[in-house]
């Protein structure tokens, strides 16, 4: 592949990206405003919605890497693509809580499809200098479209109504799904092309790159450290129209006071791309779990708007870290990018429903108490401190 052809190819890859993250933000952030306004959702009843997504994205995602690096990255992009369009279609026209129960897992089924493929494509033949650069990329083009869907989410369902949910994520699949033809016919054509060529010589081993047991052991902490992540921002995101409702915000304005943790944590992605020295460091990884559970605790008990927007900052810059050092981690430790993809994913899976669950459980059975569910959580945060701890231990 040509360097004109290989750029224009990875931008349409990353554009892809984009759409993706923006749309499933659009829907998956203000599904439960949307369960609170229509079907009566409070806390314990999104929080369990927030769980049951999260069941279904581990055994999913696991699955469609795999999917993706047996049967290809073009197919696994148009199947996720076209379940979304579909389901997210069906649920704009259900008028019942279980109907949009199933739909949203249906959509939880079909985006599994396409973030491991996404991760995969946009790694998959990089030199070991090029991979920290694709993967720094990656993730700021998730992450400034993940910022934007939330901070403008809610004066979308001010100015369109909850409809805007569905209709603009179906809208942008639309044109993600047109891509992704575009891509794999490139795709195909380069794989044509490439096969006329003699193979390339493989580069010579990188001097300076840790030894296999030392990438071994971080991307078992990463791969601990990030579902951690995911139970928090779950949590988060599951009981925003409760924390909305405390401060007596709209859904435009707690789309704006509640998502600097996204700017945070794209502040964070940026500059772990620009600053590679933090790889294979433990220090880092395990300062960013300790900031990671202080701050859940505070934006969740914050007594005012002040202590709730500063806590975002380090709870942002804390995630960012985290779910970076996974990412890139999986990427970096072995040549089946689809199938880490996968696992990578699968273990944000776990998060997306430990957390929740957690928190739902603890409102079920101590509802009594005004913060338990928050202490359950950091209770469950501390465990994985723990672990990552022995990890560390046992593989020095």
């Amino acid at each position: 592949m040509s360097a004109k052809k290989g750029l224009r190819f990875q931008t349409i890859c990353f554009v892809i990206e984009g759409l993706n993250s923006f749309a499933l933000v659009v829907y998956f952030t203000y599904l439960y405003f949307f369960m609170r306004a229509r079907f009566d959702f409070h806390d314990k009843a999104n929080l369990a919605l927030a769980a049951l997504l999260g069941f279904v994205y581990i055994f999913t995602a696991w699955q469609a890497g795999r999917f993706a690096q047996r049967r290809g990255y073009g197919n696994a992009l148009k199947l996720g693509f076209t379940i979304m369009i579909l389901s997210l279609a069906v649920g704009s026209q259900l008028h019942s809580a279980p109907g949009q129960i199933l739909a949203a897992c249906a959509v939880t089924i079909g985006q599994c499809f396409t973030w491991p493929t996404l991760e995969a494509l946009v790694s998959e033949g990089e030199t070991p200098a090029g991979l920290p650069r694709a993967i720094g990329i990656y993730n700021v083009v998730w992450a400034v479209a993940a910022a934007a869907a939330f901070f403008s989410g809610g004066t979308l369902i001010e100015a369109f109504g909850f409809k805007s949910i569905f209709f603009l994520p179906v809208a942008i699949q639309l044109v993600q799904l047109a891509l992704t033809f575009w891509l794999q016919k490139h795709a195909d054509e380069t794989a044509r092309a490439a096969a006329k060529q003699p193979p390339a010589a493989r580069p010579p081993p990188d001097p300076n790159r840790p030894a296999p047991a030392k990438t071994k052991a971080f991307l078992r902490m990463a791969w601990l450290a990030n579902p951690f992540a995911y139970i928090a921002i779950n949590t988060l995101i599951a009981v925003l129209p409760g924390l909305a409702a405390r401060f007596h915000l709209t859904p435009m304005f707690a789309g704006f006071a509640c998502s600097l943790w996204c700017f945070a944590r794209l502040g964070a992605f940026v500059a772990l791309w620009l600053w590679p020295d933090w790889h294979y460091r433990f220090r880092w990884l395990v300062t960013a779990f300790g900031l990671l559970i202080v701050s859940f605790a505070a934006i969740l008990t914050a007594p005012n708007l002040a202590v709730l927007i500063a806590s975002q900052i380090f709870f942002g810059g804390a995630i960012g870290l985290i779910y970076y050092s996974s990412l890139f981690y999986s990427m970096d430790a072995g040549e089946a990018k689809g199938e880490h993809g996968g696992i990578h994913e699968a273990a944000i899976g776990c998060g997306n429903c430990l957390g929740p669950a957690v928190g739902a459980a603890s409102l079920q059975f101590v509802p009594q108490y005004t913060h338990n569910g928050v202490v359950a959580v950091s209770a469950l945060l501390l465990c994985g401190f723990g672990a990552l701890l022995a990890i560390w231990k046992t593989a020095r």
